[in-house]
């Protein structure tokens, strides 16, 4: 008896929509990165991309717990000299604050090529319309 492996063909990829109004950063990120990586699913295969679409809206009501508002940092780097450029969670809301759901979802996925194939099936969106209707998304609460 050998082991199954999914075909291109066994794939059914579902859409998943995510509101993360009043969710923890930390709990949201991991339901999302189990869904991308497909973890949730019995056909889940370490070195094969089986993971499902995920909506997420409301990114700029998500909640960070104790004091991480002000204390935990994002990196970046311009790549000259002295150009390393921090923001704290409250600025990042501010100005981008669908970023700070992508970093903590980019974080929890693997480092390789096929990491960057899961994350490319994240869709995430500062406010509540998003263009995936067509999909027809289904509900997901996250606990």
């Amino acid at each position: 008896m050998s082991t199954y492996l999914p075909k291109k063909d066994d794939l059914n990829r579902k859409w998943f929509v995510i509101d993360a109004e009043g969710a923890v950063l930390g709990k949201l990120a991991t339901t999302v990165a189990d869904i991308l990586s497909g973890k949730r699913k019995p056909i889940y295969t370490p070195f094969l991309d089986t993971g499902d679409h995920v909506v997420v809206i409301n990114a700029e009501k998500i909640s960070v717990s104790g004091t991480k508002e002000e204390t935990k940092l994002y990196r970046r780097h311009t790549g000259y000299l002295g150009g390393l450029k921090t923001r704290n969670v409250r600025q990042l809301r501010e100005s981008r604050p669908s970023r700070i759901v992508e970093e903590a979802v980019k974080g929890m996925l693997p480092k390789t090529r096929l990491g960057r194939a899961m994350f490319g099936k994240l869709k995430v969106y500062a406010g509540p319309k998003h263009p995936h209707d067509a999909q027809r998304p289904t509900p997901l609460a996250v606990k």
